[in-house]
């Protein structure tokens, strides 16, 4: 049997690994996948907590997700739009590359 406390560990070890990819990477494409695991930990623990809450009837857990995952989409077209252009005029990807945006 499932239980909240598996649910809460998964969600855990998808925001380290999220979070150690943010922190550790300089491609900033790996960044947003890091941002995206952490984002789906969030979504993981929002289905945990309102699967195993109080009233599981409601569909708040599911809203929250669902406008989580609108917000996540939108992040990531914007984010892929700034990388584009970035790497158009440095032709690299580089996280170094942005300290020479300075004005």
């Amino acid at each position: 049997m499932l239980t909240l406390e598996f649910f809460l560990i998964i969600s855990a070890a998808l925001f380290s690994l999220g979070f150690a990819a943010v922190l550790t990477r300089r491609n900033v494409i790996m960044i947003l996948i890091g941002i995206e695991l952490m984002l789906s930990s969030a979504n993981l623990n929002f289905i945990a907590f309102w699967r195993f809450g109080p009233d599981p009837d409601a569909l708040t857990g599911v809203l929250f997700v669902l406008f989580s995952i609108a917000v996540a989409a939108a992040e990531a077209a914007v984010g892929l739009a700034l990388i584009i252009l970035i790497y158009r005029h440095f032709k690299s990807t580089n996280t170094f590359n942005f300290s020479l945006l300075n004005g």
